[in-house]
């Protein structure tokens, strides 16, 4: 018996290898009868569409991917992480009395090689990079709770010259990269990419080469073009980063946009809002409430339609069960810090004093947690956007403190604009909540009840109950 839980992964890492090779030669409504059962506890029928298109996604990638890349997709992300993580999983939450992260975002370095106007990170020190060790610790430690999916955001990933040993040393682990693909270029490190196999590039664009030129430099459009070509000849995969603005909202979800990265072959595309941090932070270059609903219904039906996976990190509350801040993931940034999200810039521990599960279990993330059970609406997940009372009782609460130079200006300056925001997309949310979805709509009372909820539970929420 001692040998079973060995040969039982062997026996489950070779299985999809050999589903990853005979995939693409099976029809699409075979492979999504057969898994069917394993997405049923999917309430929403955009949810179940959003798990149908990444499979149907890989199917497609897996006919055009080289033999390593597509057989550490198939092992790492669909077989350890996916298939095998969840023995693991079940042992954290029996001996921490809660469930452990699903996933989390490490930024290794805050250091850019270019200056984009309104970036998120921009204010982050960048003086210190979070050193090897650490890095190797925290992945290791992931994997003993099963986490074999981790990102890589920053700054620029590849502008340190260690990143790709991560990659190697942890070659069991699926590692999304985002990037503005300038350093892979200049290093040529496609080639590196595609004998790694575990590494997914996401590169950021703005819209085609005047806006994202515009944005990025001169010249910076071609490159990111030519970079996704080496990767495609290679076959490796690869996808788009978009972050949406009052300006190119309409522009990055027309049929035009998605289907130019389909043609140059992007196995999926991040949409992300933009959010007044960083570097100027300025809330109307945030897209507009009925600009960020109009985003929302065009991807839902895009995902039925284009072979693409496409996810929307604001908008995809019913297929994830809302905010996944605390809840599911956290992220890590270049000195240590741990933050609830990549947006949510405030800290009150530090990876390099604590192990991962210690910090999990934080007053400070047990409250988001505890905030969260209370939020019926999933299409108002963001307590930075939607609902900024909840980012300012918790911070206040826990004593966190901004982690980037400016960043309680989200709790003070852009206060009222940001609960003003919120006001206005809550009316669209609500009635989309109920017309869209069958929902009931949450009232103020309801609400005033969720916020006395989430204090009311923190206790328990601690002990895992």
């Amino acid at each position: 018996m001692s040998n079973y839980k060995p040969l039982k992964a062997v026996a489950v890492r070779q299985a999809m290898k050999w589903i990853a090779t005979i995939a693409p030669h099976l029809p699409d409504n075979l492979i999504l009868s057969l898994l069917k059962p394993q997405i049923n506890y999917i309430k929403y029928p955009d949810g179940i569409d959003f798990v149908n298109s990444i499979i149907l996604q890989a199917k497609r990638y897996f006919a055009k991917a080289s033999e390593v890349c597509r057989n550490r997709m198939a092992v790492n992300l669909f077989a350890n992480y996916s298939l095998l993580s969840g023995e693991k999983r079940n042992d954290f939450i029996a001996r921490e009395g809660l469930g452990p992260p699903l996933l989390y975002v490490i930024s290794p370095t805050m250091r850019c090689n270019l200056t984009c106007y309104g970036c998120y990170s921009a204010n982050y020190n960048k003086n210190d990079d979070l050193d090897f060790e650490t890095i190797d610790r925290v992945i290791t430690e992931g994997k003993e709770y099963g986490i074999y999916f981790v990102v890589i955001s920053g700054g620029e990933p590849f502008i340190r010259d260690d990143i790709l040993k991560i990659f190697e040393k942890h070659n069991d682990v699926f590692f999304q990269v985002f990037t503005n693909s300038t350093m892979i270029a200049k290093k040529k490190l496609t080639k590196n990419i595609a004998e790694l196999g575990n590494v997914l590039p996401c590169i950021s664009v703005e819209g085609f080469e005047k806006e994202t030129d515009e944005r990025r430099g001169k010249g910076t459009f071609k490159t990111i073009i030519s970079v996704m070509e080496e990767l495609r000849e290679r076959g490796a995969a690869y996808g788009f980063s978009v972050t949406a603005t009052r300006q190119n909202n309409e522009l990055i979800v027309s049929d035009e946009f998605v289907d130019f990265f389909v043609d140059k072959g992007c196995f999926l595309g991040w949409y992300f809002n933009y959010m007044p941090i960083g570097r100027n932070p300025d809330v109307d270059l945030m897209p507009t409430p009925e600009q960020r609903n109009y985003r929302r219904k065009i991807i839902i039906e895009m995902r039925k339609t284009k072979p693409i996976v496409l996810a929307d990190f604001w908008n995809d509350g019913t297929s994830v069960g809302g905010c996944i801040s605390g809840r599911v993931y956290l992220h890590i940034n270049n000195r240590g810090d741990v933050e609830p999200c990549v947006f949510s810039q405030f800290s009150v521990d530090n990876i390099k004093g604590k192990s991962l599960c210690e910090v999990w279990k934080s007053p400070f993330f047990n409250e988001l947690r505890a905030r969260q059970r209370g939020m019926k609406n999933k299409l108002r997940p963001c307590m930075i956007i939607d609902r900024p009372n909840v980012l300012r009782e918790v911070v206040s609460h826990a004593c966190a403190r901004p982690t980037q130079q400016g960043g309680e200006a989200t709790l003070t300056k852009l206060a009222p604009a940001l609960d003003e925001y919120a006001r206005r997309y809550a009316e669209i949310a609500e009635d989309a909540w109920e017309k869209e979805y069958g929902e009931e709509r949450e009232t103020k009372k309801e609400e005033h009840s969720a916020s006395e909820s989430g204090e009311a539970t923190m206790e328990a929420e601690s002990k895992g109950l």
